[in-house]
């Protein structure tokens, strides 16, 4: 596949993407039926297996969809904030934390995704706003402290 422009990705979500992409691929392929496999005919174990290997193939196959339109598209859109954004927050307890929003979650702990409750809680913010997201707990509130968009 070979993608035009950056569509709004950073490097890194770019690098990101195309190794979660071949990954999902390699699973694909494993659920792939063997030569031979598909004339037995078996007992019904044998046809639930089949199934769910067909069932995780089609969710495997959405799940790449949904990356390389990422690739296609960009990884966000007006409702979510741009990858790379750096955004300075201070919490509820008194705390202050800076984030980087990325498209794709990947192993940095300083980073918040674009289309996360706090990422979405941030679109059309702005210093000094207080924010509300959801968390499993339930809502929080944060305070703006800066948001400085990629360049």
């Amino acid at each position: 596949m070979v993608i035009s422009g950056d569509k709004g990705l950073s490097p890194a979500a770019r690098s990101q993407l195309e190794k979660e992409i071949e990954n999902l691929r390699a699973q694909r392929a494993a659920l792939a039926p063997q030569p031979g496999e598909q004339e037995r005919t078996g007992d019904a174990a044998d046809q639930a297996d089949v199934i769910d290997r067909a069932e995780a193939a089609a969710r495997l196959d959405r799940q790449i969809a949904d990356l390389a339109a990422k690739m296609e598209h960009g990884g966000y859109g007006n409702s979510q904030l741009p990858d790379g954004t750096v955004v300075s927050l201070r919490f509820a307890d008194g705390d202050e934390e800076t984030f980087q929003v990325v498209t794709v979650p990947g192993e940095d702990a300083d980073a918040i995704t674009s289309d996360s409750p706090l990422g979405l809680a941030l679109v059309g913010a702005k210093a000094g706003d207080e924010i509300t997201y959801r968390t499993p707990r339930g809502d929080a509130k944060a305070t703006v402290v800066k948001l400085t968009p990629p360049k």
